[in-house]
């Protein structure tokens, strides 16, 4: 939007606010609670209208249409770096501290801003430490180790020792644990000797904690030299410290400190001395000027086989106003600026013969007039170099600037990434971050200008604007044309930046970030970074050691839920292709923007990885579900095999009684056969009939029909049996035949002509003849005799039992 009337044009009248309550119910956090509200705020970035709300946390702009959450419009209250109540507008323009810069247009001859800003001004500085959000919400459920303990552990590590697994720090500081050269001192455990010192130090063998103590009384903030990495193979060292306390004249001196910097030079292996650079990493002019008020720099007269090397990287201040220019330039020239101009609109367009040519490459030039990347390429030369001497010449490199934990612990940390791979793992980084910023004291509250419970007790104050911010003119909208003017325009500043914030940290990652860049192969997390400074930035407590070791057990919770196809592992990390130090040439070491940071609001489809990788990460992805789909299919595919051999022993058993139960039934048509063939043979009737009815065999035996009899009941019992239906019963009718002693036929006369003792010659006289009376006898004889010589020949059809 371009002149007075444009802000104008918007017809308030026709913007219905959601609800005149709260109604954020929804949207809002454990423990959030919304302090005020604005509805019919337009997010001039985007031109989206909405309401926006000051909760406990943040701020909250929610779209009026979609009832969706607008990110670019909501912005934690610790990460804001100041906000302008811009007068006579109804704008309210918030500064981040992670590169954007937000504008809100309220309605009109209202009141909503003037909330807002009270809100803001009361949130955003709090009267007491319990009153910021982090409080509030509860503790976090992802818990961490004892943070000394795992400092102890780095240590142990580095002296080429195992770490014990102690129950308590005490425990773990009580074991006397040293090498060859260097040892483990806990003469700081209660933080007496150095309160922003860890309570371990790695120090010198030969160096007595006596004379440590009086070498931390020569070095500002009695911060003395103290190892921060060493090679066991080589014995070379990376230390650190304050500036010595040498006065204006530079002529003042302390044995025990000299003896301690000396010490850092252990003997080569060929029996030479070991060369020691002391790294001083301000300008010559400011350590000289330092020396005013007691501080300075190192001779090298004083300090055995030494050379002292200035590397001329600014100050705090320097860096903060440098990131304040970089942030308005990424604004001005993003795909849309906080004023809601393109910036190819900006100036005239991208036409043939239009365009104002000359002004876009003044807009571009204002990327070097930033200074940002000079900074990040000092800050990577010398850490580069650094690096070099140690991995190179075997020699050890002390460090420092004023009081040691900014520019030095930079450059420390940064030359430890390069020389040691470890520290390029996800857990490597852990302990990295943990000993280098953490532990040896980095000043992270005031440096993400985080209330201190100093400042909160002291009382609100408002702060003016500070001039290394930038001024209101300078932003976009106040001259989009290059004829505006911000003399019409008038606002209260409130800014939470004490003047001690300035982006070290964030500095530091982005070299880190340029590092990935030369090098994708060697670190195995590309994205942790980005949230490492992202959630740092967002956090409200001054504890900084807390959120860092919630902030690991997320990250490695999340590592492992996704594996290597998380969106935080880096797809192209190979440990084998650098298993050493990394030593990057001076002419690669010159950055370029960090995208993923920089870019995040003012050019966020330009922010994200390539479209290559981002392609491999989708196909990636799909490659993990179909796995997952797979294995899913192959344990289904087991249990059904499972179940099939189940069946299978079921159906072998039931066979296997199948085959039992026709061995009993053939046994039992044995015996069957066999009996009825022996109730014939004493001259019975036997009737098989199917459930009572019809009977379906009928075998009328004579005594002496043997063959006939045999070959007639095996036939007819077998069709018998075929015809029976399993579930029929049957029944079994056996009747005696009539006594008559004498048959028909002439083969029982013959028989009995010849045994008959009454025979005459006449023949036969029955039924007159005196045998009548024997008849009966005889014919149960020959019945008997005959049954007899049966059953001795098919003795075979009973069984053996």
């Amino acid at each position: 939007m371009d002149g007075a009337a444009s802000w104008d044009a918007l017809e308030w009248t026709k913007i219905d606010p959601v609800s005149r309550g709260h109604g954020m119910e929804g949207f809002l956090l454990e423990a959030e609670e919304v302090i005020v509200q604005g509805h019919g705020v337009v997010l001039l970035n985007t031109k989206e209208a909405g309401t926006l709300s000051v909760t406990n946390f943040r701020l909250l702009f929610v779209n009026q249409l979609t009832q969706g959450i607008i990110e670019l419009g909501t912005i934690p209250l610790a990460t804001i770096e100041k906000f302008t109540d811009i007068q006579p507008r109804e704008l309210l323009q918030v500064i981040g501290k992670d590169m954007r810069i937000i504008l809100f247009d309220f309605r009109p001859r209202t009141m909503q801003k003037h909330a807002v800003v009270d809100a803001l001004r009361k949130y955003t500085k709090p009267t007491q430490l319990w009153d910021l959000y982090t409080f509030s919400c509860g503790p976090s459920k992802f818990s961490n180790a004892n943070p000394q303990l795992r400092l102890l552990k780095e240590y142990y590590r580095l002296l080429g020792k195992n770490f014990l697994h102690a129950s308590s720090r005490r425990q773990a500081e009580s074991l006397s644990v040293s090498n060859k050269c260097w040892r483990i001192t806990t003469i700081n455990s209660n933080y007496t000797l150095c309160p922003t010192y860890p309570s371990a130090l790695l120090v010198p063998k030969s160096i007595s904690d006596e004379e440590v103590q009086q070498a931390s009384a020569f070095r500002a903030g009695r911060r003395l030299p103290a190892i921060s990495w060493c090679n066991p193979g080589t014995g070379a060292v990376l230390a650190r410290s304050s500036q010595p306390l040498v006065g204006l004249m530079m002529n003042l001196r302390n044995d025990a400190d000299e003896k301690l910097v000396a010490a850092l030079c252990t003997e080569m292996i060929d029996g030479s001395r070991r060369k020691l650079y002391i790294v001083d990493a301000r300008p010559r002019a400011n350590a000289l000027a330092n020396g005013a008020k007691g501080g300075g720099s190192e001779s090298s007269s004083n300090y055995f086989q030494s050379e002292v090397v200035f590397l001329g990287i600014g100050n705090i201040h320097v860096m903060r106003e440098s990131l304040s220019r970089l942030r308005e330039y990424v604004d001005t020239n993003g795909t849309t600026s906080s004023d809601g101009m393109s910036s190819f609109l900006r100036n005239g367009g991208w036409t043939l013969g239009g365009g104002n040519l000359s002004s876009m490459s003044a807009s571009v030039s204002t990327l070097g007039v930033s200074g940002w990347l000079i900074h990040v390429q000092s800050v990577l030369t010398g850490a580069a170099w650094i690096a070099a001497r140690v991995a190179l010449e075997s020699a050890s490199v002390l460090v420092h600037c004023s009081d040691g934990w900014d520019r030095t612990t930079q450059l420390v940390s940064l030359a430890g990434l390069m020389l040691d791979p470890y520290y390029r793992t996800f857990k490597g980084f852990q302990a990295l971050v943990e000993k280098d910023w953490l532990a040896f004291g980095h000043p992270f509250s005031d440096r993400m200008g985080i209330p201190t419970v100093s400042e909160i007790s002291s009382g609100p104050s408002e702060l003016s604007r500070q001039s290394s911010l930038g001024s209101l003119s300078g932003s976009p909208m106040w001259n989009t044309s290059g004829s505006g003017s911000s003399s019409s325009t008038s606002g209260s500043m409130h800014g939470q930046m004490s003047n001690n914030y300035s982006p070290i940290f964030l500095q530091w990652v982005d070299c880190v970030a340029q590092l990935l860049r030369l090098y994708p192969c060697a670190f195995e997390r590309f994205w942790l970074i980005f949230w490492i400074v992202y959630c740092l930035a967002a956090s409200e407590t001054s504890y900084a050691t807390d959120v860092c070791g919630c902030l690991w057990m997320y990250l490695a919770d999340l590592r492992a839920s996704g594996g290597s196809s998380h969106v935080h592992f880096n797809i192209f990390y190979d440990p084998a292709k650098h298993d050493g130090p990394l030593k990057p040439p001076a002419a690669t070491l010159a950055p370029t923007i960090w995208p993923q940071f920089h870019l995040r609001w003012s050019c966020p489809s330009e922010s994200q990885g390539g479209e290559l990788e981002s392609q491999w990460r989708a196909l990636s992805k799909n490659y993990s579900e179909l796995a997952k789909a797979k294995e899913m299919a192959e344990l289904r595919a087991q249990d059904l095999k499972i179940k099939m051999s189940s069946l299978n022993a079921e159906l072998q058993k039931e066979k296997q009684a199948g085959y039992s139960a026709l061995a009993i039934a053939k046994r039992a048509c044995r015996e069957s056969l066999a009996i009825r063939r022996a109730l014939q043979s004493l001259g019975c009737k036997v009737h098989v009939s199917n459930n009572g009815e019809n009977p379906i065999d009928q075998v009328n035996a004579l005594l002496d029909k043997r063959e006939n009899l045999s070959h007639s009941f095996r036939r007819d019992s077998i069709a018998s049996h075929q015809q029976l239906d399993e579930k029929d019963d049957f029944s079994i009718t056996i009747s005696a035949l009539e006594d008559s002693p004498i048959s028909d036929d002439p083969k029982i006369n013959r028989v009995c002509e010849s045994l008959c003792p009454f025979r005459t010659r006449e023949g036969c006289k029955w039924p007159d003849a005196n045998c009548a009376q024997l008849g009966s006898q005889f014919v149960e004889l020959k019945a008997d005799f005959d049954a007899f010589d049966r059953l001795s020949i098919y003795e075979c059809y009973f069984g053996t039992d």
